[in-house]
């Protein structure tokens, strides 16, 4: 079986991009990155920020991000425990690229009641978007 693509950083043979995105690959990194923009968060504040995330994928995420360097971990001595997330220096630096992707949604990626679809604003070209529709 192979390795995810998280694992392989240390023996990467792509490019920048590939190497980038192993940073930001799985379902709920780049949406917690998004949501940690705004500030320090608990554990249960991002979990009502993503209603459809489970708890065990949550961990999951932040444990790869808080590995990768991206955002830290900060567990308090007092009961019930409390722990806080932040991102770091380094995690600060992905701000621009989350912003961008964030512009980019706005723009290109328009919601309906019967899913999401890809459209040019300007023209109005439509395609649907069958991988964004879980």
């Amino acid at each position: 079986m192979s390795l995810p693509r998280a694992k392989l950083v240390k023996n990467f043979p792509g490019c920048p991009v590939e190497a980038t995105l192993s940073y930001l690959d799985g379902k709920w990194k780049g949406v917690i990155l998004f949501h940690l923009m705004e500030g320090t968060l608990r554990f249960n504040e991002l979990r009502r920020k993503l209603p459809a995330v489970t708890q065990r994928m949550l961990t999951k995420q932040l444990r790869e991000l808080e590995e990768a360097g991206l955002l830290s971990r900060t567990v308090f001595p007092v009961v019930p425990p409390r722990v806080d997330y932040a991102m770091t220096p380094l995690g600060m630096t992905l701000k621009p690229v989350i912003r961008a992707f964030a512009a980019w949604g706005d723009d290109y990626v328009f919601c309906r009641p019967e899913g999401r679809e890809l459209r040019m604003a300007s023209d109005g070209l439509c395609a649907p978007v069958a991988a964004l529709q879980t």
